[in-house]
């Protein structure tokens, strides 16, 4: 079973590498960054590691997350497409830990629990709620670390090219395509994002979206309202 890694990156030259220094170390097939126009020194991080990385390259794509992953997924290669973000750290087994899930081919895909680099109260009451909510509802984050099987990402035709939301709506339609994984092992990821809000004022601006996309108003109305730290 192949697995290729796709990371969507822009300005992201702090935090990836730390992503790219846990690949590294990882069972994986094929890791493909896909940068949207970093104006920093990402694309440098990200072409030193394609240099002494046999298994990675980077190519760049029009700015926007789900755009950047669907174009990722067109020149991957693997059987199973794995969207990382840019300042999240897979564990050192993901790969395994991945095809053990999808082994006996009744799942089409799945996501990891997830865990952030803050020691602080916070963190951890946030990462236990997003855990037990997308176990309870099947739906996840990209901050969880989705994958899902080729042809089934092809079937269901990529990400949704949204502003906001493009994890949560993807997450819901494959869900419908069959069984999703929960995986108990743990990506870390960055909580700068409630670091630079404050954790309640993220939180609620959280839910207070989320609940506004379920009653229908449209993700591109939405994003104007929400400032998308990377």
């Amino acid at each position: 079973m192949t697995i290729s890694v796709i990371i969507p990156t822009l300005n992201e030259e702090t935090s990836l590498p730390r992503t790219l220094a846990c690949l590294s170390s990882s069972a994986l097939t094929e890791i493909v960054i896909v940068d949207g126009g970093s104006t920093d020194g990402t694309l440098n991080l990200a072409q030193e590691f394609c240099a002494r990385t046999v298994n990675a390259r980077i190519i760049t794509a029009p700015r926007g997350r789900a755009r950047q992953m669907n174009e990722g997924a067109k020149v991957s290669q693997g059987e199973i497409l794995l969207f990382l973000h840019a300042d999240t750290q897979l564990p050192a087994q993901a790969g395994q830990v991945i095809e053990s899930a999808l082994a006996k081919h009744t799942a089409v895909g799945g996501r990891f629990n997830v865990r952030f680099d803050s020691p602080s109260v916070w963190g951890r009451v946030i990462s236990t709620f997003m855990n037990h909510r997308s176990r309870l509802t099947g739906i996840a984050t990209g901050d969880q670390a989705i994958f899902v099987r080729r042809h089934v990402f092809e079937l269901l035709r990529g990400f949704s090219e949204i502003p906001l939301m493009e994890d949560i709506e993807f997450s819901g339609r494959l869900q419908q395509a069959g069984r999703t994984v929960a995986l108990r092992d743990s990506v870390v990821t960055s909580f700068r994002r409630w670091d630079a809000e404050g954790p309640l004022r993220t939180i609620l601006l959280m839910w207070a979206l989320r609940f506004l996309y379920w009653v229908g108003i449209s993700p591109l109305r939405l994003s104007r309202w929400y400032k998308v730290l990377r």
